[in-house]
């Protein structure tokens, strides 16, 4: 397999959600892909209301069925996040780096992906395989998942292999999360009457200094879990971030509504029941603001895959191809994680392409072509016989 002129051709399409109107072309062009490389193929449309309202979806599976075997699902999404300010989607290969928006996030590892299934097209796998490309995943798919489940079965006990991750490492464990908006109200008069209206952006000052107050204290909180050197962090940690503020309409018009937009991660450890309680105590600790919750994403906090064998032996097969393994939690947060475990009852874990300077999200995305032939490599030892 050509896997760079693959990569390149996938990187090509502007899958960049919003808006997500190239999907069914991606699908498209992985479906004889695919077959190439022995795998049957199956489109699954995502109704409306499974996709959070958005133009009904279309995801991807492919399969080589063997029951009987112990049951593996690859995992992979071909949205990326939008780019500005570069040519980010007619992909560059330049000193062994393929540059485009996804390169990295994710599509370089499906490429991974198929060019390892080709390394092993005719040879007799160790498990009933299926593979799961889908959609949506930067703007939240847990929707989707749920409805792809009925697809995959058997679930119970399932090992997930979540391409979507760093590279060099097998990945056991994420970060839960809660994303707020906060609508801060107040009342809009002439600047020079402000004695008469109300400050929206002023009053949300008083919220921010209590969640940075918290955010003093979130921070401390570590897990057992381990996270890899590269993040410059020995285990997992907490966050709490103000990503998001916006109010006012001019400089001479006191405003009435200021948006505030919290970003709070857990480590495994935490619950998520309990953090959202702490972010909703501490914004109501604070007198004289009117306020009220806009909006609330959440991922729940699963335990961390640390004890199992065939983690044991992805680890074991990483060493092997590039000389440093082990099995770390991984700061960022997914749907999957919590589907496959509290929905699926199935085991995930995780291996990609992804290092921390590959940019990913920002400009000049890349991926290096040694971690993709690596991570093929990789995957290849660990489903053949």
């Amino acid at each position: 397999m050509d896997y760079v002129k693959v990569a390149r051709e996938l990187l090509a399409f502007d899958t960049s959600v919003p808006p997500g109107l190239r999907y069914e072309e991606v699908m498209d062009y992985l479906k004889p892909v695919f077959s190439q490389v022995g795998f049957e193929t199956e489109t699954v449309h995502i109704p409306r209301e499974y996709s959070d309202g958005n133009e009904p979806r279309v995801n991807l599976l492919a399969h080589r069925r063997q029951p009987g075997k112990p049951r593996l699902i690859f995992y992979a999404h071909i949205d990326v996040v939008p780019a500005q300010g570069w040519e980010a989607f007619q992909p560059r290969v330049e000193n062994g780096r393929i540059y485009a928006r996804g390169a990295a996030d994710m599509k370089g590892g499906l490429v991974a992906l198929l060019l390892g299934l080709d390394k092993v097209k005719g040879k007799t796998l160790k498990y009933d395989t299926s593979v799961m490309v889908t959609t949506d995943e930067e703007v939240g798919q847990s929707d989707q998942l749920r409805y792809l489940g009925r697809f995959l079965e058997p679930l119970a006990g399932a090992y997930l292999f979540d391409l979507d991750s760093s590279f060099g490492y097998v990945v056991i464990a994420s970060l839960g999360a809660i994303q707020m908006d906060i609508k801060v109200k107040g009342t809009a008069v002439h600047s020079a009457m402000a004695h008469t209206g109300e400050n929206a952006v002023e009053k949300a000052n008083l919220l921010i200094n209590a969640l940075l107050d918290l955010k003093r204290e979130v921070v401390k909180r570590k897990s057992k879990v381990d996270a890899h050197p590269s993040t410059g962090l020995a285990r997992m940690e907490a966050r709490l971030n103000i990503n998001v503020v916006k109010g006012g309409l001019k400089v001479n018009i006191v405003p009435d509504e200021c948006l505030i937009s919290v970003d709070r991660r857990l480590i495994p450890e935490e619950n998520l029941v309990e953090a959202e309680r702490e972010l909703v105590k501490t914004l109501s600790g604070v007198p004289g603001v009117r306020w009220e919750i806009d909006k609330v994403f959440r991922i729940p906090t699963v335990p961390p895959l640390s004890a199992d064998p065939v983690t044991d032996e992805l680890a074991g097969i990483i060493r092997q191809v590039t000389g440093k393994s082990g099995k770390f939690g991984e700061m960022g947060s997914g749907d999957l994680g919590h589907i496959a475990a509290l929905d699926w009852k199935a085991r995930h874990f995780g291996a990609g392409v992804i290092r921390p300077d590959c940019n990913i999200h920002g400009k000049d995305e890349f991926v290096n072509q040694k971690d993709i032939e690596d991570l093929a490599l990789i995957i290849a030892r660990f489903v053949a016989s």
